[in-house]
């Protein structure tokens, strides 16, 4: 066990070496560590976790273990592990278990840490895993800190420039990185060879709905998830249904699809929004729209005969959205209303709906601003709303109709100053 973990610290030392772009936070990160309660850094596979928890960590005397590690799991042994902790990092103030979602019963084991005293930063990629037995095992003891691919913003940085603080000569510039990530993301493995993105992605995709998924869940026909995932991912930002999935794809129940369905969100790879309705049953029985976490999935996976930017757009508002604190289970919705008109976005802060969010890539066709505005006006009379915003590509202005004020917002925008609109 010692060799081990030895070269898991070698591995750490060097991951320690590495230059790293400081991901953005509305977090403090010395609070958060000086809390006794325990860290949890949650997300998808690969936007960033284990830096992030590297970075909080990197002054401090800490020790590591990365159950992605085969060796590390096959020679499990609690006790000696903890003995070994000792003698490989003297005097340890914290203890960073990455991915540790990999090892059976984790959360007993985490629990009896945390009774010990030992001060734990933990990353994982199982939405539904690390919720479900964090609440119960767990309950009042962990900080959770949510991660995504790199935000608009954030690209923004790893290319030397400041999205809020623009000047014209950067203009042309600006607008080819907004372009570049719309189409390709901002998975940070790829931000700075993006002649790898569409590779490395389908790469990673694959990996998910085969490792993440299959192998968890002990999938027997993992063609029939696969052809789910792509079908997601090739109608992303469109309703689907359990029912109509089942029909279009041939699949032998509604169940498995279903079950298919939340497989492919366990470890943040889509999204399902619930259509709004204040009779929670009507809600659920309605088809929910599916996103995607990161654009570059898109770009590397969908069969897709077109460039789709206004969907690409949508997505891309839905993920900040996510950042920004929304979920699809309370605070984020789409709606339809009595007459079939749709807004994308419907926000609520508590019991109340706090605004309506409108997405259109470009609006300079006058047909296209009316039918986008006639649509966010409706609904929002039908769920008495009066904020209201559009986000477009580039756009900036005030539309005034029918005592309505709307604020047309450009996605460079939105992404630097949302709480402010």
């Amino acid at each position: 066990m010692k060799p081990i973990l030895q070269n898991q610290r070698k591995e750490r030392d060097e991951l320690l070496s590495r230059p790293y772009l400081e991901r953005r936070s509305n977090q403090d990160m010395d609070l958060l560590l000086n809390s006794h309660l325990i860290k949890l850094i949650t997300g998808p596979r690969r936007v960033g976790k284990s830096t992030q928890a590297l970075l909080m960590l990197r002054n401090r005397n800490f020790a590591y273990l990365n159950f992605d590690s085969q060796q590390l799991l096959d020679a499990w042994n609690a006790d000696l592990v903890m003995r070994m902790l000792d003698d490989v990092y003297p005097g340890y103030e914290y203890l960073l278990l990455d991915e540790v979602q990999n090892l059976e019963a984790w959360d007993l084991w985490v629990s009896e840490l945390y009774r010990l005293g030992k001060n734990l930063v933990i990353t994982g990629s199982n939405a539904k895993m690390l919720s479900s037995e964090m609440a119960t095992a767990l309950t009042g003891k962990y900080l959770k800190v949510e991660m995504l691919p790199f935000s608009l913003e954030e690209f923004f940085d790893w290319n030397k420039l400041e999205l809020s603080k623009l000047n014209p000569e950067q203009q042309a510039d600006a607008s080819a990185l907004m372009d570049d990530y719309l189409r390709n993301g901002g998975y940070p493995e790829v931000v700075a060879s993006r002649q790898l993105t569409r590779t490395y992605l389908d790469t990673l995709f694959d990996s998910i709905v085969w490792k993440d998924v299959a192998k968890r869940h002990s999938v027997r026909n993992v063609t029939d998830l696969n052809d789910l995932a792509l079908y997601l991912v090739s109608n992303f930002c469109n309703p689907v249904s359990a029912n109509e999935l089942t029909e279009e794809l041939g699949f032998s129940s509604v169940n498995t699809t279903k079950k298919f369905m939340d497989y492919l969100h366990e470890p943040y790879l889509f999204y399902y929004l619930p259509r709004y309705n204040n009779k929670l049953k009507l809600m659920k029985k309605a088809p929910r729209k599916v996103y995607v976490v990161d654009n570059g999935f898109v770009a590397a996976k969908a069969f897709s005969l077109s460039d789709n930017l206004g969907r690409l757009l949508e997505n891309q508002v839905f993920v900040e959205l996510l950042r920004q604190g929304y979920d699809t289970d309370k605070t984020m919705f789409y709606y339809r209303s009595r007459n079939d008109k749709e807004v994308d976005f419907v926000l609520r802060k508590g019991a109340h709906i706090d605004r309506l969010v409108q997405v259109c890539y470009d609006m300079s066709n006058a047909k296209t601003e009316k039918r986008e505005v006639d649509s966010l006006i409706e609904c929002a009379e039908e769920l008495n709303c009066s904020n209201l915003a559009i986000v477009t590509n580039n756009e900036e202005r005030i539309i005034e109709k029918d005592g309505y004020r709307i604020d047309v917002v450009p996605v460079a925008k939105w992404g630097v100053s949302f709480a402010l609109l």
